[in-house]
């Protein structure tokens, strides 16, 4: 059989797609989604000492920071344009107790890095998580009473330590326990003591979620948990009890929303985002960062390209905005014109 002249093939169509794809100025000007440094979030990590950096062997380039070089992170992060840092203390362990209690000390280490960056870098907004886990003994968010955390008494303790860290002059308060109610009551609080401009970024949607474990690590709760953590956060299995969660903390006086993990619930991010309409944020979780850096660091993958590619995915999902461990990275990249 002779073989086809490739000419004779030539197919007449007038809509070709792959027009608007020939050259980069091109694709550029069709793109429907684009990621700016305004787009940033950055979560550092936060020990005791001065000078002092150490190293979180399950996320390769993530560290943690004492208060002075996290004060320098701040200056390096402004420079790039990161509008904000969210804060998350790895609690000395002579510190945690079954209620948490460290959580409402003036001088924590939140409160002190807190009103260190402030202080020095007040031009970036600094968000600071309200939880007891890093502070707890046995690891939960709340307070545990036989095998229960118990909701009420637990909410009375967030709403103490959301006070405590608006004192020290957090810019957002960030409830991530995912206790029923504990929205309203902080916005109470808040508003009571003349901190009606503080503003509530709720964890709304945050799943109970194996992807979390590298941050456990980072904040050493992953020695002190007991059990799990199902009772309280999401199954991950549900879908439109996201839009109940978030309704709820909507009409309690959320500001803003997070969804939680990031890649595998982009179909919650997008739900939430088109039911609410509301800024709705997702956090790109310890786990998700750190298979892509050991997929990188293996050769199996561009870990540049994955890195931007997955952030691109949360703003085509609907995300306003994105915590990211790649922050810096991610904002270098921008100012080069990635």
């Amino acid at each position: 059989m002779p073989e086809l002249d490739p000419l004779a093939t030539k197919l007449d169509l007038a809509t070709r797609p792959r027009r608007n794809r020939k050259a980069e100025w091109s694709r550029r000007l069709v793109r429907e989604h684009e990621l700016s440094v305004n787009d940033l979030i950055w979560p550092i990590f936060l020990v005791e000492g001065a000078g002092k950096t150490e190293k979180i062997a399950s996320m390769p380039g993530v560290e943690r920071f004492s208060v002075d070089v996290a004060v320098r992170e701040a200056e390096a992060a402004a420079k790039l344009g990161i509008p904000a840092l969210a804060l998350f203390p790895n609690t000395d362990p002579a510190l945690r107790d079954a209620n948490g209690s460290e959580a409402l000390n003036e001088k924590n280490l939140v409160c002190r890095a807190t009103r260190a960056i402030k202080r020095e870098v007040p031009e970036i907004g600094i968000i600071t998580d309200v939880a007891l886990d890093p502070y707890t003994s046995h690891g939960h968010d709340g307070i545990l009473r036989g095998d229960e955390i118990v909701n009420d008494a637990t909410v009375g303790m967030l709403v103490a330590q959301a006070l405590n860290q608006a004192r020290a002059g957090a810019d957002i308060i960030a409830p991530s326990d995912m206790m029923d109610g504990r929205v309203g009551a902080i916005r109470a609080a808040l508003d009571a003591e003349g901190f009606e401009n503080v503003q509530i970024m709720a964890y709304a949607a945050k799943y109970a979620s194996a992807f979390y474990g590298p941050f456990r690590e980072a904040v050493g709760s992953n020695v002190t948990l007991a059990g799990d953590k199902r009772t309280y956060q999401m199954d991950p299995a549900n879908s439109d009890e996201a839009l109940r969660e978030v309704a709820l903390d909507l009409e309690e006086g959320a500001d803003m929303l997070i969804v939680k993990p990031g890649l595998p619930y982009l179909d919650i991010l997008a739900r939430v985002k088109e039911n609410t309409g509301a800024p709705t944020f997702v956090y790109q979780v310890s786990g998700e960062y750190s298979m892509i850096m050991a997929a990188a660091q293996n050769g199996w993958l561009d870990g540049e390209r994955a890195m931007m590619e997955s952030l691109i995915a949360f703003k085509r999902a609907g995300a306003d905005g994105v915590l990211t461990y790649f922050a810096p990275r991610v904002a270098k990249r921008l100012r080069e014109g990635f």
